[in-house]
């Protein structure tokens, strides 16, 4: 079905996670974050990876953002005993696609795994896409406007490129914190706003009148190429 890295360094978390995976089948390959993590992706690319934010060697926070600098469309899904709600939104921020807390459910961790799976496997529109000032290249994961590099941030970035997944379609609030953000119980959809406002300011001519990123009232956003 698939090949799931796990980064954790606490052998019991180790051994449920593998049981949970494999008896899901799925084939597990588990690292204690000592060593050559990018090697060891590159050695056997897995379909999804599960880290613990708490490593020997390196935090967690710095691991995910190099993964997802590295590998953007490679499903990271955190693990973690930590609970504050500003670490969650910050792992997001670096592009991390779920959060689990611990002590977890070994079937709701299965559940978002494969639920970031299927959201990575999606099709999606081919990798350079042009529209307004703006081209955007999915694969390098770089946005210009009139041959201007304008940066983006990791989650930004999957906003815009979900958006451009789904041009011309109404989709709700909800539904992007689901989709985009992967973590159901997200402090408020006030999120999604202001991520979309930032969008406007960074990509639309004129972010009052945006011709692109259109809201719709009491619903939620609709891009328009």
């Amino acid at each position: 079905m698939g090949r799931i890295l796990v980064i954790e360094d606490d052998l019991t978390v180790q051994k449920a996670v593998l049981h949970t995976f494999a008896t899901a089948g799925y084939a597990v390959d588990l690292c204690d974050g000592t060593n050559g993590i990018i090697d060891t992706l590159r050695s056997a690319p897995p379909t999804a990876v599960v880290l613990d934010l708490c490593l020997p060697v390196r935090p967690g926070k710095e691991v995910c953002r190099d993964l997802k600098s590295k590998y953007p469309c490679l499903p990271v899904i955190i693990l973690s005993a930590v609970t504050d709600v500003s670490d969650k939104v910050l792992l997001l921020e670096l592009g991390a696609d779920d959060y689990v807390t611990k002590p977890f459910s070994p079937r709701e961790l299965l559940a978002r795994v494969e639920a970031a799976i299927r959201r990575s496997a999606r099709p999606t529109v081919k990798d350079v896409f042009t529209f307004g000032d703006a081209t955007v290249n999915f694969t390098a994961m770089t946005v210009t406007r009139k041959g201007v590099t304008v940066q983006l941030t990791p989650q930004e970035f999957k906003l815009l490129k979900f958006l451009v997944d789904n041009q011309d379609r109404v989709v709700t609030r909800d539904e992007l914190l689901n989709e985009v953000w992967g973590y159901g119980t997200y402090p408020c959809t006030r999120t999604v706003d202001n991520h979309v406002l930032r969008l406007r300011h960074k990509l639309e001519k004129d972010p009052t009148e945006p011709l692109h990123f259109r809201t719709v009232h009491s619903v939620g956003y609709k891009f328009v190429p």
